[in-house]
């Protein structure tokens, strides 16, 4: 069998992903390269949990790429991951080390792995202005109508919904060949979590991100001139605490919507990563609750094919 490409680790929110995949690196001695879709932006630390700290390990920073790469208000989109990505992994590969890859952004992964070849897709206007009145539920039907469904497990606001839509009219009638890049023989490990017990680490992490000061955050990003629509489509803890603040939900309602918020997105993410291996990806899961030193140990004998 071919040497690996790539390691792979992705797992629903609240799993442990991070830390795990800083201590593989510093083991061999490589880069991550992040696979997150809000990781990106700059000043959205404590929301998108960036535990930046997780990358030292035995007081050694371990490099990381795709983080604080663009500044809030900016509309990332799965084109440019794509290719921010292959550039990061070359510049890896080209240090002579095995990049590891990490988040919980499924198509962000799904499309690295399979290197699929993206449009950059433009706006429509008058497909959004055919869209703007209607509710999330029913811009998520309208979405579950396509074939080729864009990712839904980032789609929790009505803009990103929009979105969406929008990305998949367009590759209805102009849909690309697959393969701008070559696909990837990538390990893939999934860092798998017990519902209960995963249920139980985002209700503690959302309320320890409380008083570490997550409302103070997204007040100090609206100050700077950010719109509140722009930070509400980010979703989750951006769109809940941007409209507590703006005064459309009270604290009480605001803290227990996100949570129930969050617990629907590891929901969907679970079920973009089960789809992964439907789709013929092998993930090798990993309990959550093992040492750090067992799961780099499984990791390593699943890459030299002795596990």
């Amino acid at each position: 069998m071919e040497p690996y490409e790539l390691i792979t680790l992705l797992g629903p929110t609240a799993s442990g992903k991070t830390p795990f995949a800083a201590a593989l690196a510093a083991r061999l001695d490589t880069e991550i390269i992040s696979a997150d879709s809000r990781q990106i932006y700059r000043s959205m630390d404590i929301g998108t949990g960036k535990d930046l700290a997780d990358y030292v390990v035995n007081g050694k920073q371990i490099p990381y790429h795709l983080i604080d790469i663009h500044p809030p208000g900016y509309k990332y989109n799965l084109f440019e991951y794509q290719h921010d990505f292959f550039a990061a992994y070359q510049d890896i590969k080209s240090r002579g080390k095995l990049p590891v890859l990490c988040g919980g952004t499924g198509m962000y992964i799904e499309a690295v792995l399979k290197g699929y070849k993206l449009l950059d897709v433009p706006q429509n206007p008058p497909l959004r202005e055919s869209l703007k009145q209607k509710s999330l539920e029913e811009l998520e039907v309208i979405l579950a109508s396509y074939k080729v469904l864009h990712n839904k497990t980032d789609v929790d606001s009505a803009q990103r919904a929009i979105r969406a839509i929008e990305i998949e009219e367009y590759y209805r009638t102009k849909a690309p060949d697959v393969n701008e890049y070559d696909p990837l023989h990538s390990l893939i490990i999934g860092v798998d979590i017990d519902r209960e017990l995963r249920r139980k680490k985002i209700t503690r992490r959302l309320h320890a991100r409380l008083e570490e000061g997550m409302v103070e955050e997204v007040k100090s990003i609206l100050e700077t001139g950010v719109q509140p629509e722009d930070l509400i489509y980010y979703g989750l803890e951006y769109k809940y605490l941007t409209q507590y603040i703006i005064g459309e939900l009270t604290y009480d309602d605001m803290v227990s919507q996100l949570e129930i918020a969050i617990h629907q997105f590891a929901k969907r993410q679970m079920t973009w990563f089960r789809g992964m291996e439907r789709r013929g990806h092998t993930i090798h899961w990993i309990d959550a609750t093992l040492p750090t030193e067992d799961k780099i140990e499984i990791t390593i004998k699943l890459l030299n094919n002795t596990y």
